[in-house]
């Protein structure tokens, strides 16, 4: 992700304001539940999706006004740029907005499997192994966790990033480029892969196990951190999202009904994502450091970031003696 220019900056900010009548002032430490706004930032049968359908949104002592991204990287630049206050990401995104310093810190995590971050190639594609990606075109978001796993399976193989072009396509975009036979190779996640499997005969040329470290990211804005007033609605909204993680993975037909009536997509596909997933809250440990931190030195290395980056300065554990 590239640093954005502050017209890009300005114009999002703008955007986010409008579409979703967020106010920018801050609340203050005295301000009443009833009067603090929680600006979430969410993507298409994300947290929106799955609170409700757990019933976790219903007394919730705080308003909530949600704003829509299309993945991770553009809603960590929201959170940044104080247009919203939170929302979920994958392991790659904090690490490309930590390297453009921006104002955010991961202050809740959760760890899933990997088995649907995964690279597709269409049915008769002549493509078997990894190492017949060089040279081929894959689609993939920047930034994102699948952008992560592109970057370790070549790295596996003996690649690099600079062997192969990578299309800088969002997913929906991308699944278009993918149909059309347009690009070689696509490289995504749930329920996008399931999607092109069932849809689109889509066939798995590898997957993120042994490669992926499966974690995804509640991420805050250093202004919403800094906002007493809102420091109690981001910790109960934290709790009642990893709670809505756990009563997805014991609910996982209703989860995928749910799923399938907020996103639009087939049942079967809900239901063939929601079968392999199961994301749970984990804390951000030691262990979860030295992994994220791999991860972005790999990036660094591939030269596809400027310099060197620290994870571990852009996260805040504040919120995690309440979380389980």
């Amino acid at each position: 992700m590239k640093k954005p220019h502050n017209r890009s900056w300005l114009g999002l900010l703008a955007a986010i304001l409008f579409t979703t009548g967020c106010s920018t002032a801050t609340q203050s430490q005295d301000t009443p539940p009833g009067d603090v706004v929680l600006k979430v930032g969410d993507q298409k049968g994300g947290a929106k999706a799955v609170l409700t359908a757990a019933g976790l949104l219903n007394d919730f002592p705080y308003k909530i006004e949600w704003a829509t991204f299309t993945s991770g990287p553009p809603l960590l630049e929201a959170a940044s740029a104080g247009a919203i206050d939170l929302g979920g990401v994958g392991n790659t995104p904090p690490i490309f907005a930590a390297a453009a310093n921006a104002r955010i810190a991961a202050v809740g995590a959760s760890k899933g499997q990997v088995e649907a971050d995964a690279i597709l190639v269409p049915e008769n594609s002549p493509l078997r192994a990894v190492t017949d990606l060089k040279g081929k075109n894959i689609a993939v978001a920047k930034g994102s966790s699948a952008h992560g796993q592109v970057l370790l399976t070549l790295r596996e193989a003996g690649l690099t990033t600079k062997d192969v072009t990578l299309n800088f396509l969002q997913p929906a975009d991308a699944y278009g480029a993918f149909t059309q036979g347009k690009v070689d190779a696509w490289a995504v996640w749930d329920p996008y892969t399931a999607q092109a499997q069932q849809e689109a005969k889509a066939r798995v040329l590898t997957t993120g196990e042994g490669k992926s470290n499966g974690y995804g990211f509640q991420v805050a804005g250093r202004k919403a951190l800094d906002d007493k007033g809102k420091n109690p609605a981001i910790k109960e909204y934290l709790i009642r999202y990893y709670k809505a993680q756990k009563w997805a993975d014991t609910h996982r037909e209703e989860w995928a009904k749910a799923w399938a009536a907020e996103t639009g997509l087939k049942y079967e596909v809900a239901l063939a994502a929601v079968n392999r997933n199961g994301d749970q809250n984990v804390k951000i440990d030691d262990t979860l450091l030295k992994s994220q931190q791999e991860l972005a030195d790999a990036f660094t290395e591939d030269k596809t970031l400027p310099g060197k980056v620290d994870f571990a300065k852009f996260v805040d554990t504040r919120f995690q003696g309440d979380l389980s």
